[in-house]
Protein backbone atom coordinates (compact mmCIF):
# COMPACT_ATOMS: atom_id res chain seq x y z
CA UNK A 1 0.00 0.00 0.00
CA UNK A 2 1.21 3.47 -0.56
CA UNK A 3 1.21 5.79 1.97
CA UNK A 4 1.96 9.29 2.23
CA UNK A 5 2.57 11.51 4.93
CA UNK A 6 4.85 14.06 6.93
CA UNK A 7 7.49 13.87 8.99
CA UNK A 8 8.58 16.53 11.15
CA UNK A 9 7.40 18.77 8.10
CA UNK A 10 9.26 16.41 5.34
CA UNK A 11 6.79 14.71 2.53
CA UNK A 12 7.30 11.20 2.68
CA UNK A 13 5.67 9.10 0.20
CA UNK A 14 6.20 5.41 0.42
CA UNK A 15 4.94 1.59 -0.88
CA UNK A 16 4.69 -0.32 2.71
CA UNK A 17 3.37 -3.53 3.76
CA UNK A 18 -0.23 -3.32 5.17
CA UNK A 19 1.12 -4.87 8.51
CA UNK A 20 4.10 -2.39 9.00
CA UNK A 21 3.71 -0.12 11.94
CA UNK A 22 4.62 3.53 12.20
CA UNK A 23 7.77 2.50 14.21
CA UNK A 24 9.21 0.43 12.16
CA UNK A 25 8.64 2.60 9.20
CA UNK A 26 10.10 5.91 11.04
CA UNK A 27 13.05 3.68 11.49
CA UNK A 28 13.51 1.78 8.86
CA UNK A 29 11.63 3.62 6.15
CA UNK A 30 12.35 6.93 7.05
CA UNK A 31 15.58 6.55 9.13
CA UNK A 32 14.33 8.38 11.86
CA UNK A 33 16.12 5.95 14.79
CA UNK A 34 15.32 8.55 17.92
CA UNK A 35 11.89 6.78 18.14
CA UNK A 36 12.67 3.48 20.23
CA UNK A 37 10.55 0.60 20.27
CA UNK A 38 10.83 -0.63 24.04
CA UNK A 39 7.88 -3.28 24.62
CA UNK A 40 6.06 -3.80 21.37
CA UNK A 41 3.23 -4.20 23.31
CA UNK A 42 1.86 -0.28 24.30
CA UNK A 43 3.07 -1.10 27.75
CA UNK A 44 6.37 1.26 28.45
CA UNK A 45 5.56 4.46 25.51
CA UNK A 46 9.04 4.47 24.05
CA UNK A 47 7.52 4.53 20.80
CA UNK A 48 5.81 8.10 21.29
CA UNK A 49 5.08 10.09 18.82
CA UNK A 50 3.03 13.15 18.04
CA UNK A 51 0.58 12.41 15.28
CA UNK A 52 -1.30 15.42 13.92
CA UNK A 53 -0.37 16.88 18.03
CA UNK A 54 -1.61 13.94 19.64
CA UNK A 55 0.62 11.37 21.52
CA UNK A 56 0.28 8.22 20.17
CA UNK A 57 2.30 4.84 20.84
CA UNK A 58 3.52 4.58 17.47
CA UNK A 59 4.10 0.35 17.96
CA UNK A 60 -0.17 0.27 18.19
CA UNK A 61 -0.31 2.20 14.53
CA UNK A 62 0.09 1.03 11.43
CA UNK A 63 2.14 3.00 8.58
CA UNK A 64 -1.31 2.87 6.89
CA UNK A 65 -3.09 4.45 9.60
CA UNK A 66 -0.81 6.98 9.59
CA UNK A 67 -1.46 8.23 5.80
CA UNK A 68 -2.27 11.84 5.51
CA UNK A 69 -0.80 12.70 9.02
CA UNK A 70 1.73 15.22 10.12
CA UNK A 71 4.43 12.72 12.60
CA UNK A 72 6.83 14.73 14.77
CA UNK A 73 9.39 12.29 16.07
CA UNK A 74 11.74 13.71 18.77
CA UNK A 75 14.00 14.54 16.23
CA UNK A 76 11.54 17.36 14.60
CA UNK A 77 11.37 18.35 17.95
CA UNK A 78 14.53 20.89 18.16
CA UNK A 79 14.64 23.67 16.13
CA UNK A 80 17.37 26.11 14.42
CA UNK A 81 19.44 23.75 16.51
CA UNK A 82 17.35 24.62 19.94
CA UNK A 83 16.24 22.24 21.82
CA UNK A 84 12.40 22.63 22.60
CA UNK A 85 11.57 23.81 25.52
CA UNK A 86 10.33 20.47 26.86
CA UNK A 87 13.54 18.85 25.83
CA UNK A 88 15.86 21.83 27.47
CA UNK A 89 13.52 21.53 30.76
CA UNK A 90 15.03 17.43 30.96
CA UNK A 91 18.36 18.44 30.33
CA UNK A 92 18.47 21.33 32.93
CA UNK A 93 16.55 19.05 35.35
CA UNK A 94 18.77 15.72 35.09
CA UNK A 95 15.48 14.30 33.79
CA UNK A 96 17.28 11.15 32.21
CA UNK A 97 19.35 7.96 33.01
CA UNK A 98 20.21 5.69 30.71
CA UNK A 99 17.47 7.69 28.18
CA UNK A 100 15.77 5.06 26.70
CA UNK A 101 12.68 6.29 27.85
CA UNK A 102 13.58 10.31 26.91
CA UNK A 103 12.56 10.35 23.85
CA UNK A 104 9.07 8.74 24.31
CA UNK A 105 8.70 11.06 27.68
CA UNK A 106 9.34 14.49 25.96
CA UNK A 107 6.86 13.29 23.25
CA UNK A 108 4.04 12.59 25.55
CA UNK A 109 4.92 15.30 27.66
CA UNK A 110 4.36 17.84 24.87
CA UNK A 111 1.27 16.63 23.99
CA UNK A 112 0.22 16.66 28.01
CA UNK A 113 1.35 20.18 27.89
CA UNK A 114 -0.78 21.11 25.00
CA UNK A 115 -3.79 19.63 26.50
CA UNK A 116 -3.15 20.98 29.88
CA UNK A 117 -0.78 23.79 29.65
CA UNK A 118 -0.31 24.17 33.66
CA UNK A 119 -0.66 21.15 35.06
CA UNK A 120 -0.61 20.29 38.74
CA UNK A 121 2.22 17.85 40.02
CA UNK A 122 -0.72 14.50 39.88
CA UNK A 123 -1.83 15.94 36.77
CA UNK A 124 1.74 15.10 34.87
CA UNK A 125 2.05 11.80 36.78
CA UNK A 126 -1.67 10.61 35.36
CA UNK A 127 -0.53 12.08 31.74
CA UNK A 128 2.90 10.04 31.86
CA UNK A 129 1.32 6.91 33.30
CA UNK A 130 1.40 5.13 30.10
CA UNK A 131 5.20 5.91 29.66
CA UNK A 132 7.57 3.94 31.78
CA UNK A 133 11.00 4.54 32.90
CA UNK A 134 12.98 1.40 33.35
CA UNK A 135 15.98 3.63 35.77
CA UNK A 136 12.50 4.72 37.83
CA UNK A 137 13.90 8.62 37.61
CA UNK A 138 9.85 9.65 37.68
CA UNK A 139 10.67 12.56 40.19
CA UNK A 140 13.10 14.74 37.96
CA UNK A 141 11.06 13.86 34.86
CA UNK A 142 8.28 14.86 36.52
CA UNK A 143 9.91 18.41 37.91
CA UNK A 144 11.03 18.94 34.09
CA UNK A 145 7.23 19.03 32.66
CA UNK A 146 6.28 20.99 35.73
CA UNK A 147 8.70 23.36 35.28
CA UNK A 148 8.63 23.03 30.86
CA UNK A 149 4.90 23.55 31.54
CA UNK A 150 5.72 27.16 33.67
CA UNK A 151 7.21 28.38 30.85
CA UNK A 152 4.65 28.62 28.71
CA UNK A 153 6.71 27.60 25.48
CA UNK A 154 6.01 24.00 24.30
CA UNK A 155 3.68 24.21 21.22
CA UNK A 156 5.33 21.99 18.83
Amino acid sequence: MRVRLSVNGASQEHEVEPRLLLVQYLREVVGLTGTNVGCDTSSCGACTVLMDGESVKSCTVLAVQADGTEVTTIEGMARDGEMHPVQEAFREHHALQCGYCTPGMVMAAVSLLQEHPDPTEAAVREGLEGNLCRCTGYHNIVKAVLAAGSAKEVLV
